[in-house]
């Protein structure tokens, strides 16, 4: 009888090696579209269209697409948001400036877009499963719900732009100024006199 636990061990190691091995191939994988942004959002965006296809063709689902409109509104105003809230956090690091005499601090946002991108294709995934179980299609009158995430959605967008007109940020990166050198004079001539 030894060998039959000793069996069920090893099975089971061998099974979390397995996992560990396909965890680590994963993140290898993940972590190589990093710099690619633009191609992470149009696979992004596909997996958008293919779960509106779905739920547009299975006419349903209605309640699972509210839940995913609200965690990617919540996922926004994450991304839109400093790390460090003046309104809350009086703190000794790094804070935005409020005057124009204030030295220059980076955005910092409280939800990288890396991990506000992953998050939004992770609950685009899970949402698109869930639309194979007719568990999750509840009966509802969806152009309530559309209304009520539509008022959520403005309502909270207010809030988070005058708090950004308030504390003077953009969560924006516009590119690094470019500086075009000194401008030849219109006469070509030195203004030396010899």
């Amino acid at each position: 009888m030894e060998g039959v636990g000793g069996d069920g061990a090893s099975a089971a190691t061998a099974l979390n090696q397995r996992t560990h091995e396909l965890s680590k191939l994963f993140q290898y994988y993940l972590d190589k579209t990093t710099p690619h942004s633009t191609y992470r959002w149009i696979g992004t965006f596909v997996l958008a269209l293919l779960y509106a296809l779905r739920v547009y063709y299975v006419q349903g689902f209605y309640v699972v697409t509210y839940g995913l409109g609200i965690y990617i509104l919540n996922l926004l105003i994450g991304f839109l948001s400093p790390l460090v809230d003046p309104e809350l956090e009086p703190s000794d690091g790094p804070m935005l400036p409020t005057k124009g005499s204030d030295e220059f601090k980076p955005f910092i946002r409280r939800l990288p877009e890396f991990k506000f991108w992953y998050a939004i294709t992770k609950a685009f995934c899970v949402a698109f499963v869930m639309t194979f179980f007719s568990l999750f299609d509840v009966p509802v009158f969806w152009p309530i719900l559309l209304c009520y995430w539509i008022v959520l959605f403005v309502l909270t967008m207010r809030r988070q732009i005058t708090h950004m007109i308030k504390y003077r940020y953009i969560p924006f990166n516009l590119g690094k100024q470019k500086y075009s050198g000194k401008r030849p004079s219109a006469s070509g001539s030195s203004p030396r006199a010899d």
